[in-house]
């Protein structure tokens, strides 16, 4: 008798080779309205599924954990961040958790890269100069950004993204500092010429350019405090391609308001898919640019994420441990 096919509840469309491929080795309930699931479809799917495979949009708490059912084992997460996910009660209720590390971080070590030169020249302020009909030709002294040549970048995370967003940042000639919960190996520190900064205080205020490059967690939330944000420099500009809660998100807006930081380009939020007002609006004036979370969205990068959910579910099926099983003590 062939064996019975697990049932998995995928929360939102994925690439079609990756449904088609989910659907032949289990039994799989697709999203095809990609709508995110309503709090009620979330619980029902952890009373009937044995997996779930949900995404950063679906928030897997306390209290959805203890609806479900004694046949749901696995939350096999498409994402890297497991932030939307409670692991702790996840794992109290013998769920086993996984997420998707490493396939994401070129595809945001690019986004990085491309919004520091954003922000420093001034390119989507520029592209729609031309469509406006604004433009009345060249002029020596019009549209004025910054060299990232020869500037300092700080790094506040030194994970997989964070060393890739270094290796290119070297590669346009800027200088490499960071900070991490460790100090990375001698000869990563080397390759990329990195200075470490144990203080995060001390770094930010010898800052040309700040890149946001760390997960978020209990001990990463607001870690740029307004606190810690007034230590940046007049001339700076903030990079966040991570989390958007580990940055105050009013006290930055207060502060490229007021002109005490020289701008900033964000592609996550403390509050998504919502966004201030106030933060549109200096999107307007052209002091801070925003992306709608596309750091990771490159169409290599969403298969592969799906390849590993895939591996991970047919990994735990089969009765073994799946490869990018997430304990708590790893957060």
């Amino acid at each position: 008798m062939a064996k019975k096919k697990p049932l998995v509840v995928v929360t939102r469309r994925l690439p079609d080779l990756v449904e088609t491929r989910m659907r032949e080795l289990f039994d799989t309930r697709l999203n095809e309205t990609d709508k995110p699931m309503s709090q009620a479809e979330l619980a029902e799917a952890m009373r009937t599924a044995d997996v779930l495979v949900p995404t950063v949009t679906d928030r897997i708490d306390a209290g959805l954990i203890a609806q479900a059912g004694d046949q749901m084992k696995l939350i096999a997460n498409f994402g890297n961040g497991v932030d939307n996910i409670d692991v702790t009660s996840a794992l109290r209720r013998g769920i086993t958790v996984t997420n998707t590390p490493g396939v994401l971080t070129e595809d945001t070590a690019d986004m990085t890269l491309a919004l520091i030169l954003a922000v420093a020249r001034r390119i989507v302020e520029g592209a729609h100069v031309i469509p406006a009909d604004d433009w009345t030709g060249w002029s020596p002294t019009w549209m004025l950004g910054s060299r990232i040549t020869g500037k300092r970048l700080g790094i506040v995370g030194m994970g997989r993204i964070g060393q890739a967003v270094a290796r290119r940042a070297k590669a346009f000639g800027m200088s490499i500092h960071y900070h991490n919960r460790r100090r990375v190996a001698a000869e990563i520190e080397e390759s990329l010429e990195a200075t470490y900064w144990d203080s995060l205080d001390q770094m930010l205020a010898r800052m040309d350019i700040v890149s946001v490059n760390c997960p978020h967690t209990p001990a990463t939330y607001h870690l740029l405090s307004a606190r810690r944000l007034k230590y940046l420099q007049p001339s700076a500009i903030i990079i966040n391609t991570a989390r958007g809660e580990v940055i105050d998100e009013n006290a930055l807006t207060r502060m490229l308001e007021a002109g005490e930081v020289a701008g900033a380009g964000l592609d996550v939020y403390e509050s998504e898919p919502s966004v201030s007002p106030k933060l549109v609006k200096l999107a307007k004036a052209g002091k801070v640019t925003l992306l709608p979370h596309m750091g990771s969205a490159t169409r290599e990068g969403r298969i592969d994420m799906g390849e590993k959910v895939i591996i991970n579910v047919k990994t735990f099926m089969d009765g073994h441990r799946p490869p990018d099983r997430v304990l708590p003590s790893m957060l």
